[in-house]
């Protein structure tokens, strides 16, 4: 199963409708969770969540909808509402399994998304079953792709091939919306890689040391991102951003500076993700077995000296991505233990030693092997022991 995500190319009145639609899968969400949490206050009504839910729709379609001030929702697709009940399911299963915390309002500086679905299938004559993927919409090959329910758009980028697809999920970025649908197919993986073990150490200088020699390194863009951003938000340090509870309006000019920042927001995490996904899709094609070490993040982000330089760089997101990519490449990610002292080890006669996160040249004290810190490191993390390696 794939996913294709695309931009829309919208006009001012096809922005209009998007926002009415994800307005109305919020309003929905946020419908059903109030009485949801009502509920629980009869003590007589005995039921669990999905039951109490699909009450709940019953509800909101043959009373709620039918009232005059609620007739602005005919005018959208209903399986907008319909994915929201399964959304806020799915939100309590996965509240109930510890999985979660619990289900929060949806609001609108959070992003605006929603989901929409074909749900019937073409009968060719009375009595005879549907085609096989008759409830699928299918998704010719160029710049304009059909949305069940709502209407054709324009893409910014084209689609190479033909397709078919049953959901599709639109949701904005900033200032931006996009398409999202999945596919029905299958990747085969490579079955020889040139290198057989690869160690690759994970730092803040350089993003990732390999042992073969390889370094990557995130790039000068996002710092000039961010530094940006933070002389938008210092100039804009007095503005009225608005309070529901204290009743304060937010000034245009505090709208426009949500957008800016928004776009800066945006483009920080578009070079975050397209370096992370280049570098684990790299080390994937070319080697079998990736030996990484089991860093404690949430410990060295602790570090206010470390916080900064660890969180851009994105190491857990390396970690995930080079896991949830082994059946795609057949590749096998091993976590090499954290205690395992692969900075302060020689790669040469394994003598260790202490050393400060200052020295960035490993000298060994016993034969005198010099080699930068995190070569070595990737060196130690390729030949670590088996009872120090375990699977991702």
């Amino acid at each position: 199963m794939y996913a294709l995500k695309r931009e829309l190319k919208l006009n001012n009145k096809e922005r209009s409708l998007m926002r009415g639609i994800a307005g109305f899968k919020r309003f929905v969400y946020n419908y059903a969770l109030d009485l949801i949490t009502a509920s629980w206050d009869f003590d007589d009504i005995k039921a669990g969540d999905s039951k109490r839910l699909d009450a709940i729709k019953k509800v909101f379609t043959s009373h709620t909808m039918n009232k005059p001030e609620y007739a602005w929702m005919r005018k959208y697709p209903s399986t907008v509402y319909q994915s929201a009940f399964i959304d806020l399911k799915n939100a309590f299963s996965r509240w109930r399994k510890g999985l979660a915390q619990f289900p929060v309002k949806k609001s609108k500086k959070k992003g605006d998304s929603f989901t929409v679905y074909k749900t019937s299938g073409i009968y060719l004559e009375k009595g005879k079953p549907a085609l096989p993927f008759t409830n699928r919409v299918v998704i010719n090959r160029g710049k304009r792709i059909t949305l069940p329910g709502i209407k054709e758009f324009r893409l910014k980028e084209k689609i190479d091939f033909i397709c078919s697809s049953q959901t599709f999920t639109v949701s904005r970025t900033a200032d931006k919306w996009f398409v999202l649908f999945t596919l029905d197919a299958e990747k085969i993986p490579p079955i020889i890689h040139p290198i057989e073990k690869i160690g690759v150490d994970l730092g803040v200088k350089a993003l990732a040391t390999c042992s073969d020699g390889t370094t990557y390194a995130m790039p000068i863009t996002t710092k000039k991102a961010k530094t940006k951003l933070s002389k938008l938000q210092w100039r804009n340090r007095n503005k009225i951003l608005g309070n529901k509870k204290l009743k304060i309006r937010a000034s245009k000019n505090s709208r426009k500076f949500y957008a800016k920042a928004a776009k800066i927001h945006a483009q920080i995490t578009n070079i975050r993700r397209d370096t992370t996904q280049k570098i684990t899709t790299d080390l994937s094609r070319k080697a079998y077995i990736i030996r990484i070490e089991d860093l404690n993040i949430q410990g060295m982000i602790a570090n206010h000296k470390l916080a900064n330089a660890v969180s851009n760089n994105c190491l857990y997101e390396i970690r995930r991505q080079l896991t949830y990519k082994q059946p795609f490449y057949s590749t096998k990610v091993e976590l090499v233990d954290r205690w395992y002292p692969s900075s302060k080890m020689c790669s040469q006669c394994h003598h260790v030693q202490p050393m400060t996160l200052s020295q960035r040249i490993f000298c060994c004290e016993s034969c005198g092997h010099t080699r930068d810190r995190d070569e070595n490191a990737s060196v130690n993390l390729e030949n670590a022991p088996k009872s120090k390696v375990r699977l991702a």
